[in-house]
């Protein structure tokens, strides 16, 4: 699995001093390129932990999936709010599924 990120949809943030998947990447793999775009230093160290993919606010960051179980151009996408995580199976730019899943606690209380 690899990570993609849509340089047409990332904003680099806006203003902030770092983009939100560069805060949280465990890795430290993601940076603010000259066109003010988050990129990824090296997919080979990505590990691949959908972070960075949940972090993003504008939902610019895919998680493509392995083509040996899927079929080519497969992709998870998350938006996330307060109260849930929305996972979208991605064809391309068709949305094939998707899944909700409630935010919860650290004890698993809603």
């Amino acid at each position: 699995m690899s990570i993609f990120i849509n340089e047409n949809v990332c904003n680099g943030c806006g203003q902030a001093e770092e983009t939100l998947c560069e805060r949280i990447c465990p890795g430290d793999l993601l940076f603010r390129n000259d066109r003010h775009k988050a990129e990824i230093r090296s997919q080979g160290d990505c590990w691949t932990c959908g972070a960075c993919v949940k972090a993003c606010p504008i939902q610019a960051i895919d998680l493509k999936l392995p083509t040996q179980i899927l079929e080519s151009d497969i992709s998870l996408r998350a938006k996330c709010t307060k109260r849930e995580t929305i996972w979208e199976i991605r064809d391309g730019n068709i949305i094939k599924e998707e899944f909700v899943i409630p935010a919860t606690t650290g004890n698993g209380v809603e």
